[in-house]
Formats: structure tokens, C-alpha cells, sequence
């Protein structure tokens, strides 16, 4: 009987110990990072200023994609996953999981709210949820919602199959307005100085997008277009440059905030994603698995990543 116990105990602390190892690697809550999230090789990689590797977490589930609340929570969800899932940084632990269903498309945090929305294809709805994960409310938009921003209260979102942008109030979940768009726009930012919301995309059937559009932010109102490269869908901004990674040129361009090109980079193979992190560009090459650092205009710096990297995230502490 004795040794029963004991090995009940042996097992249980096998157990145990096993669910300890599942962890991932730690990161301190004081380090400022940029992280790749790569879909090939579901990992996330990440990084410090200088583009010194912090730490690698690999991944059993297919994510593609992911968000930070901060300043210690990420989000991550697949297109294909029943549930997303948050994790602290600073532990490496899974604190929750939420159910949504598959057809996750995005995950978006509004920091002013504090409110976390997600967009679902399969029903082609928006469900916001607060800091714990309790569901607030829920819209149903056009035909796969996906690319998300936010400005004083109202949530921007593109319906990539649908040309029709929504317009939607944070607080009370209702449908503001819908402005007619292109179809596959993907990628938006807005634009305070010019009161304007910016849209990308990939361009429909065998016609590449090589436009952004620039819209009235409170009418919806087309304003004017941007002369960029192949297929427009990143864009990031620092201090009063914007940028625009274009993936079916391999380019990157900056612009002012009135849309006048300054420069333009070729850089990296495929890339989908931009991100500012401290005085540097980050870029990162779906196809290459390489990740960029960019300080006025040259490439600086490039760093090697697990497969597929599609998606950067950063944190400035």
C-alpha cells in the first residue's frame, strides 16, 4: 500500500512538474521589446533595441495573429482556434482563455476604453470584452471584418470581402455609419493632424493595389490618393513620418501626414508588417524570416526569425 502512495505521489509531482515546463520563457516587465509572431512556424521571437534575440516561444497551437494589452498581457488567436487565448509576459503563463468560435480575424485594444474587440468572419461580428474577459457587447458587421482602429470613442473597421468600411460606437456597440470602400482593403491608420483615416489593401483579382485612400475621418468623405508601390497593408508612424510597407513590391515608404512620399526602401522579401520601435523602422520579411531595423531610411540591422514572421508587436517601458 505504502508504495502505491508513493508512486501516486511521484506521478502527481511528474504531473505537476510537467504543467511547470509548459511555461514559457519570462519577460521582464521592464523590457521594452519588439516581438515577431510567426504563422509558419507557429513561434513568437523576441527582441531587444539593438536586435538581440530576448527570447523564443514556440507554440503547439496555429496563431496567426496577436495583441498586447498592457502592459504585461498578450492575446493570441488563430483563424482556425475555438478560443483565444492571454498570457502573462512577465510569468509565461496562460492566465485565460476565451471562447469565440473559429473565424477569428483580429484582436484589437482600445487603451482609452479598455477594451478588447475581436472580429469573427464566420459570424462577421465585432464582440468587445473588458480587462477580465467578460463580454460587453457584440455587432454584427458586413462580410469578414478584420483590419481595426480607434479615435474618440468610435471603432473603424474594414469588412475585407465586403467595399464598405463600419463605423461603430464603442460604448453603446451600435452601427454609426458604413462607408463605401474598395474591396480588399486590408491595413488602416489614423491620421490626427489631418482629421483623416488612411486605407490599404491588396487590390481585387489580378489587379494589385497600388493606392493608399485617404478618407474624411468624421464623414467618411474620399479625400485624396497616395502613389505607393504593389499591395499597401502596414502602417506604422513615429513622430510625424508614416510608413507604408508594401508587400507585393517589397518597398517601404514614408510619407508626411498630408500623404507626400519622401522616401522610398526596398527592403525585406513579402513583408506584411512595419512597426516603430524607439528611433528604428522594424520591417519584417515574410518569405526571408527576417526582421529589419531601419534608422533614417537604411537598414541598419536584420535579424533571423523562426518561419513566416507576419505580425510585430511592440513594447515601450
Amino acid at each position: 500500500m505504502k508504495r502505491w502512495i508513493t508512486f501516486i505521489i511521484i506521478f502527481c509531482f511528474w504531473i505537476l512538474q510537467g504543467c511547470e515546463d509548459e511555461r514559457f520563457q519570462s519577460i521582464n516587465q521592464h523590457q521594452s521589446f519588439v516581438a515577431s509572431l510567426n504563422i509558419i512556424d507557429p513561434s513568437l521571437d523576441f527582441f531587444d533595441s539593438k536586435g538581440e534575440r530576448i527570447a523564443t516561444w514556440k507554440f503547439d497551437k496555429s496563431y496567426t495573429g496577436a495583441t498586447l494589452i498592457p502592459f504585461d498581457r498578450l492575446v493570441l488567436y488563430g483563424h482556425q482556434l475555438n478560443e483565444i487565448d492571454i498570457y502573462e509576459l512577465s510569468t509565461g503563463k496562460l492566465i485565460q482563455s476565451i471562447e469565440t468560435g473559429i473565424g477569428t480575424t483580429n484582436a484589437y485594444y482600445d487603451q482609452e476604453e479598455h477594451l478588447l474587440f475581436i472580429t469573427n468572419s464566420k459570424h462577421n461580428t465585432v464582440i468587445s470584452f473588458d480587462e477580465h474577459g467578460k463580454k460587453q457587447g457584440e455587432l454584427r458587421l458586413t462580410d469578414y471584418p478584420m483590419s481595426m482602429d480607434s479615435h474618440q470613442g468610435k471603432l473603424y473597421i474594414i469588412n475585407y470581402k465586403a467595399p464598405v468600411l463600419s463605423v461603430v460606437d464603442i460604448k453603446s456597440m451600435t452601427l454609426v455609419d458604413e462607408w463605401s470602400i474598395d474591396k480588399s482593403s486590408s491595413g488602416l491608420m489614423i491620421v490626427e493632424e489631418t482629421n483623416t483615416l488612411w486605407i490599404g489593401g491588396h487590390g481585387a483579382g489580378s489587379r494589385p493595389n497600388q493606392v493608399v485612400k485617404v478618407h474624411d475621418l468624421k464623414t467618411g468623405q474620399f479625400i485624396q490618393e497616395i502613389q505607393v508601390s504593389h499591395m499597401p497593408v502596414g502602417f506604422t508612424r513615429n513622430e510625424d513620418i508614416i510608413y507604408i510597407t508594401n508587400h507585393g513590391s517589397n518597398e517601404l515608404f514614408a510619407c508626411d501626414v498630408k500623404g507626400n512620399v519622401l522616401w522610398r526602401k526596398e527592403v525585406g522579401a513579402n513583408p506584411f508588417a512595419v512597426a516603430s520601435f524607439k528611433d528604428q523602422i522594424i520591417v519584417a520579411g515574410f518569405d526571408d524570416n527576417q526582421i529589419y531595423f531601419i534608422q533614417n531610411g537604411e537598414i541598419q540591422k536584420s535579424v533571423s526569425t523562426e518561419h513566416g514572421p507576419f505580425q510585430l508587436l511592440v513594447r515601450e517601458v
